[in-house]
């Protein structure tokens, strides 16, 4: 299979972005979409990891090491720019969206 696409992995990543900042407008919730997100990946590297495997049974132990630290180096990559750049957030009055308190020490 060769890839004739032009398309970059930001490019793409950008566009599930937009889509799930719609939806966390929609729906006022940024902590479930970013669960439905995570849950989305997660089924989507999973079949990833089965048309690539010859024996997912066999092969995932690694399947799980080597997906998990690629999204944890990107997890730390983006964690590092939220800090050196933090987001400015538009509340309504009223409205806090408190879903990621719970990362607090």
């Amino acid at each position: 299979m060769t890839d004739t696409s032009n398309t970059t992995i930001f490019e793409l990543a950008d566009q599930f972005i937009a889509l799930a900042n719609q939806l966390s407008q929609q729906e006022g919730d940024v902590g479930k979409v970013g669960t439905a997100l995570r849950f989305a990946a997660a089924r989507f590297n999973a079949f990833e990891a089965a048309i690539k495997s010859a024996d997912l049974g066999a092969e995932k132990d690694n399947a799980l090491d080597w997906f998990s630290a690629e999204y944890r180096e990107m997890l730390n990559d983006n964690l590092d720019d939220h800090i050196a750049n933090p987001p400015v957030m538009q509340e309504e009055a009223g409205a806090v969206d408190d879903s990621v308190q719970i990362f607090k020490g």
